[in-house]
């Protein structure tokens, strides 16, 4: 018996070698490939919520969408190791069936879909300018061809965009997304530099600190501004990628990853909702980098509001193909179910990859916000991904006695998270209705 148990143990450790060497990516490019999921334009959105929310009410609820957020992520990793599953799918279907499967990956697809159509238009926005706002090239060139929001985000896409999201494994990935935390610091540091001054010369009025409910407006705002912010946490969908690809993987290293990247995002989203509030207040714009097109009360704003927004546009394109990465993954396996993996065959990863572009580009030029796309995503595909699917795979994987199961605490945060998710869904599908239809 002892010889059988010291084989099987032999055959895992050869398991494990086998997937190091498969993999290289360690736990700081783990931590850089689930930040870069997280913190996309997500961020470009929160400073608008904590105009809805007040001060101290939307630092507290960033910070507990963040907690719940990595329970989520725990519950989901736990089952996904135990389950052997490798995407998001699989695990679903190992605890819902089939049909739940089907439904998930459409959630994915709706999902990221949505968000990459999000970062074309504010790269749009930014570089070429809006209806309202004056674009970075307009202001640097004067009037031209790239006043055409249609053609300077085709360029970016064929010439920055298409040759990422070319790449077959999310690992590749790891420098580009390393990159793009650090310009995501750089955007945060500036804000809250100018905030900083402005705060000290006496330059900012008096922030609200709480919800304003004398208004019907502004309780219609608050109901759909939650849904916002529980998007702004969603990485579920990438978690089996990079568990994948971790090397010398675990479901406590993976942990560890997450924890560490739930820490980086609550501080870079509370400095960046606070800093952007009190700069622009009442003033503060949906996508707040548009709001960085005039200069500010303090000296080299200009120049700095240059570094801000060119700065986020670069931080985008280096996200945007981690967002594409599991977008293109779930097609795949929807649409090429029982096919080699994408990996082993370029010519379908590269036909994919130009029909998904294609059809992103096509859908971001015809929408005009970021504020309508992220409120029905986050009401909808975002809360399912993070919360209502990781709560009920948690609960029903547990019941059918996969082991270690749940702990009495751990059944209950399940049963609330999914509680929440559906009410928070339900409400934000009807303030969105109700706001539409005024």
């Amino acid at each position: 018996m002892g010889s059988k148990e010291k084989t099987v143990q032999n055959d895992d450790d050869n398991d494990n070698d086998h997937d190091s060497k498969r993999s290289n990516s360690g736990i700081y490019g783990a931590v850089f490939n689930l930040t870069t999921t997280i913190i996309g334009a997500g961020i470009m959105a929160l400073p608008a919520t904590m105009k809805v929310l007040g001060l101290v009410v939307g630092i507290v609820t960033i910070i507990l969408i963040g907690v719940i957020s990595e329970i989520s992520v725990e519950l989901l990793v736990r089952f996904t190791d135990q389950s052997k599953a490798t995407s998001y799918g699989e695990v679903v279907q190992q605890a819902l069936g089939s049909p739940a499967r089907m439904l998930s990956e459409f959630f994915v697809i709706v999902n990221n879909g949505g968000v990459l159509v999000v970062y074309l238009i504010i790269i749009g926005d930014v570089m070429s300018g809006s209806t309202r706002h004056v674009g970075v090239l307009d202001q640097w060139f004067g009037n031209g061809f790239w006043d055409d929001r249609r053609i300077v985000v085709l360029i970016v896409l064929i010439v920055f965009l298409a040759p990422l999201c070319a790449l077959d494994k999310i690992e590749s990935l790891s420098m580009t997304s390393a990159a793009s935390v650090v310009l995501a610091v750089l955007f945060v540091s500036i804000a809250c530099l100018l905030a900083f001054i402005m705060l000290v010369e006496g330059k900012i009025e008096r922030p609200r600190l709480v919800p304003d409910f004398n208004s019907e407006q502004a309780i219609i705002d608050l109901l759909v501004v939650i849904p916002i912010m529980s998007n702004a946490y969603v990485c579920h969908f990438n978690l089996q990628p990079i568990y994948n690809e971790l090397q010398g993987r675990s479901p406590e290293k993976m942990n560890k990853v997450g924890r560490i990247t739930t820490v980086i995002c609550v501080i870079i989203y509370s400095l960046t909702a606070a800093s952007g509030y009190l700069l622009f207040e009442k003033n503060t714009e949906a996508d707040v980098l548009t709001n960085f097109d005039k200069p500010l009360a303090v000296r080299f704003s200009t120049t700095l509001n240059f570094i801000v927004r060119v700065g986020y546009i670069f931080h985008l394109i280096l996200v945007f193909p981690v967002i594409h990465f599991s977008l293109r993954q779930t097609i795949d396996a929807l649409a090429f179910s029982g096919a080699a993996p994408l990996s082993e065959s370029k010519s379908r990863c590269l036909g994919l990859t130009c029909v998904l572009l294609g059809i992103i580009y096509l859908v971001s030029i015809m929408i005009p916000s970021i504020w309508t796309a992220f409120k029905f995503i986050g009401a909808t595909t975002a809360l399912s991904l993070g919360f209502t699917f990781p709560a009920l795979i948690a609960l029903q994987l547990s019941r059918n006695g996969s082991s270690p199961g749940l702990s009495s605490g751990e059944r209950l945060l399940s049963w609330l998270m999914l509680i929440i998710s559906i009410i928070v869904t339900l409400v934000g599908v009807f303030g969105n209705i109700y706001d539409l239809q005024k």
